[in-house]
């Protein structure tokens, strides 16, 4: 990608667009919410314009500080924001970029010819969402200093002293009017993003440190995505070398890197000028087209694959792979205003050419890691067609189609998804109270005997054999697998709900794992949750108090005087009387339950890999160093 010269780079580079008078009105069009979420947008936000940077050539070190006192602050080494006075806003060029919506260099003549921060909002967001800001630039020799409150300056730009060094500081103070959960911010998460932007930005330190508890973390990875996939891949059995490609075609540059692992799940990440797609888009398009067509090439023209054969589909040359597509675009297109989707029709094109002629290369000259990947891809497409065999027979009786609901479900009266909703249930006797208990109208009960099938160590033929699963995915009425279609979903509200006890988490664990592997969907339409029955029973007299915590008991126990004999732990839903399971955990009005959400699907994934899968090692050092945050434990 080629820079512009520094000399153009000046005031009058920066566009003024719309000033900042809705924002603080209106925070959640601009940062999404003014949850925890939306507090930590505002650092993505800075980091992001000094990634920019990064991208460009200009910066390698980018130094991230959550101070004691509340505040964040980014500085890098970039050139640091232009101070000389805008002709057109008649104020220095720092203090439109910092007060002004959508001002800065990445919306005007190509400063930047790709940008990452060009999908946020600017840090004029974040100047108008905090109490205080602090803009120090090191820029021609001079230090330059401005302080602001809720986005309005306090004073002119002024020199403040001499430097030999280039680049931008901005601290600021997240206004607790706007964040009223919260504005603490969180060192796990900053972590995890900024490790993120490290790989995806080869070559860059980033450094984090917290004042508050003295922790820091330093990133820098030489190797890019490709040590992305590495570590993503690090708690699998890996099958051959991994992958890597970057190369520049039609002013579009290409970086892609993937490993397979004995898995049966796959996770392919993509990004677009740094900035994560979840929900793919045009350059996911192209990958999956270039892979299928490559490894069926390779596949015949090696007599792998026979003439009577039929071609390897995606869902068979994705299996157990783990992929990290990065590309850089100039003025991406996306669908949507959450900018989760890219519709730029170029990058299609772009990455299949480039990944197909160099996927086809990799193959050729490892023919070892070649031959891994065949066999992977043919035991795949072999459970495929076995899946398929197995799925039709249940068509066959009627079964998936909804023309046959299993014989355990006590299904609702109400034929509308939207008021309807399931409760899978742990045993015939926690079932047993949920029937007689429920809203026979909008709730549906489906017990579950035991534990269900371990998806993480499945494939999908052997979940059709399972019985448990069968029955579940028959009520819920979407299939599975290449035939799912969530707008069948039967009810949309799916509850889990088990006992509080070890069987009990380990039973909804192995739920959680079926609808994140089989059903992501569900999941990411915020229609799973799970339950939150009541751990005791307080009474004193006539009076009865239900209480869901450790904490809660104790208040109640010191506001009414309770003694333990008055004091009932309920380790197991079928020890509730119908009347009690629906007073405490299945009345609407009274009821507790987490709605189950994928904030971050790489976290999302490692976890149910270390809890569920079968290396044994990763798992017992997860126990390990969270044993001391177990405060009661039924044994």
């Amino acid at each position: 990608m080629a820079k512009k010269d520094n000399q153009d780079y000046g005031a009058d580079s920066i566009q003024v667009l719309e000033w900042l008078e809705p924002v603080r009105k209106r925070p959640w069009m601009y940062i999404g919410s003014t949850d925890e979420r939306g507090l930590h947008h505002l650092v993505w936000e800075i980091v992001d314009n000094s990634i920019d940077e990064a991208i460009a050539g200009h910066c390698d070190t980018i130094t991230i500080v959550l101070h004691a006192d509340g505040a964040c602050s980014v500085t890098d080494n970039g050139r640091g924001i232009p101070t000389g006075i805008h002709s057109k806003t008649k104020v220095s060029a720092l203090e439109t970029t910092l007060t002004v919506l959508h001002a800065g260099w990445k919306f005007g003549w190509g400063w930047y010819k790709v940008s990452g921060g060009l999908h946020g909002v600017g840090s004029s967001v974040v100047n108008a969402l905090s109490t205080k800001m602090e803009a120090w630039v090191h820029r021609e020799g001079k230090v330059f200093y401005q302080q602001y409150a809720i986005g309005v300056p306090l004073e002119n730009v002024k020199e403040i002293d001499t430097t030999k060094i280039t680049g931008t500081t901005i601290k600021f103070y997240p206004d607790a009017s706007i964040f009223k959960i919260t504005t603490e911010f969180d060192y796990k998460t900053i972590i995890t993003r900024l490790r993120q932007q490290a790989y995806l930005t080869k070559g860059i330190t980033i450094i984090i440190n917290d004042e508050r508890s003295g922790k820091n973390y330093k990133f820098f990875f030489e190797g890019g995505i490709k040590s992305y996939v590495n570590f993503l891949n690090k708690n699998d059995h890996t099958i051959g070398a991994v992958f890597y490609a970057e190369k520049e075609k039609n002013d579009i540059l290409v970086e892609v890197s993937l490993q397979y692992n004995r898995e049966y799940s796959n996770n392919i990440i993509p990004f677009v000028n740094n900035i994560h797609t979840p929900e793919g888009g045009t350059h996911i398009t192209g990958f999956r087209t270039a892979l299928t067509r490559t490894i069926n090439k390779y596949a015949r023209d090696k007599g792998i694959l026979k003439e009577k054969d039929q071609n390897l589909t995606n869902d068979d040359v994705i299996e157990g792979m783990v992929a990290v597509i990065s590309i850089k675009v100039i003025d991406p297109q996306f669908e949507g205003q959450t900018k989760s989707k890219l519709g730029t029709a170029e990058a299609r094109w772009a990455v299949d050419s480039v990944f197909s002629e160099k996927l086809m290369e990799f193959l050729e000259e490892d023919p070892k890691t070649a031959k891994s990947i065949c066999e992977k891809v043919f035991l795949a497409a072999k459970a495929r067609l076995a899946a398929r065999a197995a799925r039709d027979t249940v068509i066959r009786k009627g079964a998936l189609e909804g023309m046959t609901l299993p014989g355990k479900l006590a299904d609702c009266s109400s034929k509308d998804p939207a008021v309807s909703e399931l409760y899978i249930v742990e045993g015939d006797s926690a079932g047993g109270s949920a029937k007689q208990g429920r809203d026979r109208e909008t709730q549906a009960i489906l017990p579950l005997r035991g534990k269900i099938l371990n998806t993480e160590q499945a494939r999908i033929d052997r979940i059709f054999a399972n019985e448990q699963i069968k029955n579940l995915i028959i009520a819920l009425g979407t299939s599975i697998g290449e035939t799912f279609d969530a707008s069948r979903l039967r009810y949309h509200r799916i509850v889990i709900m088990t006992d509080a006890d070890v069987d009990g988490a380990h039973i909804r664990t192995l739920l959680l794992t079926f609808f994140f592997r089989y059903m992501k969907e569900i999941v990411d339409g915020g229609y799973l949750y799970i339950a939150q029955p009541p751990l005791y029973k307080l009474t004193k007299g006539k009076q009865s108090w239900y209480v869901f915590t450790e904490e809660e008991k104790q208040a109640v126990i010191d506001e009414h005087s309770i003694t333990g004999e008055n004091i009932q732990r309920y380790k197991g839903l079928g020890e509730m009387n119908p009347e009690q399971l629906w007073e405490t955990t299945m009345d609407p009005q009274a009821r507790k339950m987490y709605r189950v959400g994928i904030e971050d699907a790489e976290a999302a994934d490692e976890i149910f890999k270390i809890l569920m899968g079968g290396d044994v090692p990763p798992r017992k050092r997860f126990i390990q160093s969270r044993a001391k945050q177990v405060k009661n434990l039924d044994v």
